[in-house]
């Protein structure tokens, strides 16, 4: 669901226990950037103010998912995603023996209910429903949610504290690479520069800075992709962790398939000329707006995904990009249509909450066509057949 954007000056007011946490995860982060001698990369602030142990914004136990949290995710908005995504996971397993099910960043753990219960169902069950998260207080939610929603199934369910190897079976990350931390740069004088986040009597403030050689190649090899450099002025993102990301991921799995959903689009799209302001986002109580240095640890920082970054890092770690479609696409040609056979025994409040849902997860200006699904392979497991019509793989 596309939070409603507001400036960051008109935001809803936070409530006084969460704005006493942010202001000490704001001290710590004045601490770190002391130390550090007057600046951090910006990188460094995301990484504090959504990470720090005990503090940051998805490790502390501030309410995220849903209607009292700051966002809603596809799970959220109706089983239909789930259910959908259940289906396509069985086609996969059916053709692996033994093969099991790892969620990245499982969210409420709404997801995983709606997954076994949909595979319960079609008595295609995993061997193992694991889950990777690096959240205590997340884990400690979806064992609740699924001790409360589906009992039979704990035993079923695995917590797992980093990636398995010679993992056998489908892997689905659901918005989980936007959470990566990113740099941000601005271009000088044809110059790479990096925006770092420094201190003056108001608070944290921007830094333009001479970029580390890491960055500058970084934005190189984009504008050489691109075929030309970005204009004076030019401010975006780059995402130094995602290569490695997948590189852990590709390393882990023997025989799988791996399903990424996000919000994103390809590099010609996310480095536009005209797109000169980044694709950095925050979220606080459902409001989506543009200042992420405000409220550090109460609010969702997030970055639209380059995809493209995303398919060389599985090419080069050995993974075969099998599709890239809308998650409108994935739902369409995956199964939606057959969740909806029994709509017209419905109640009429049922039909229209289930056609609310639908438009919430497959309309263009909804999360039907921002969110997409990238679906890659390795070993003898194989993308299925559903996931690969309207694949748009050559735009990336």
């Amino acid at each position: 669901m596309q939070p409603q954007r507001t400036p960051a000056n008109n935001l809803p007011e936070p409530h006084p226990d969460s704005l006493q946490h942010s202001k000490r995860v704001s001290a710590s982060l004045v601490r770190a950037i002391e130390t550090a001698g007057g600046s951090i990369s910006f990188g460094e602030f995301m990484q504090h103010a959504l990470y720090a142990p005990g503090l940051g914004y998805y490790v502390a136990g501030t309410r995220k998912f849903g209607a009292d949290g700051d966002f809603v995710t596809a799970p959220e908005v109706s089983p239909l995603f789930g259910r959908v995504l259940a289906t396509q996971c069985a086609a996969v397993l059916s053709g692996i023996a033994g093969g099991r099910i790892l969620e990245l960043g499982a969210g409420s753990g709404a997801l995983a209910v709606q997954i076994l219960q949909k595979l319960e169902e079609l008595d295609c069950l995993p061997e193992r429903y694991q889950i990777l998260d690096v959240s205590a207080d997340l884990r400690d939610r979806q064992q609740q949610l699924i001790r409360e929603q589906l009992p039979s199934m704990l035993g079923r369910v695995e917590w797992i504290q980093q990636l398995p190897a010679g993992f056998r079976g489908v892997v689905v990350a659901n918005e989980v690479a936007d959470a990566l931390p990113v740099e941000r740069f601005i271009k000088v004088d044809g110059e790479v520069a990096q925006l770092r986040v420094a201190l003056d009597e108001s608070g944290f403030v921007w830094r333009v800075a001479t970029a580390p050689e890491w960055l500058t190649a970084g934005v190189r090899a984009i504008e050489k992709d691109l075929g030309s450099e970005l204009p004076a002025g030019y401010q975006s993102e780059f995402s130094p962790g995602l290569q490695g990301w997948i590189g852990d991921l590709a390393d882990s799995v023997q025989d799988a398939v791996v399903l990424l959903f996000d919000y994103g689009i390809a590099r010609h799209e996310y480095y536009a000329p005209d797109r000169n302001s980044g694709w950095l986002r925050c979220y606080f109580r459902h409001h989506a707006h543009d200042d992420p240095l405000l409220y550090p640890g109460i609010q969702d920082l997030t970055a639209w995904v380059d995809f493209t970054a995303v398919a060389e890092a599985a090419d080069g770690a050995g993974m075969t990009v099998g599709s890239y479609v809308t998650q409108s696409q994935f739902l369409l040609h995956g199964g939606l249509a057959e969740e909806m056979a029994d709509f017209d025994k419905l109640d009429q409040r049922q039909q229209y909450e289930l056609s609310r849902a639908v438009k919430l997860l497959t309309l263009p200006g909804e999360m039907g066509e921002h969110f997409k699904c990238l679906a890659l392979s390795k070993g003898s497991a194989s993308v299925p057949a559903a996931i690969t019509v309207s694949d748009r793989r050559h735009v990336l």
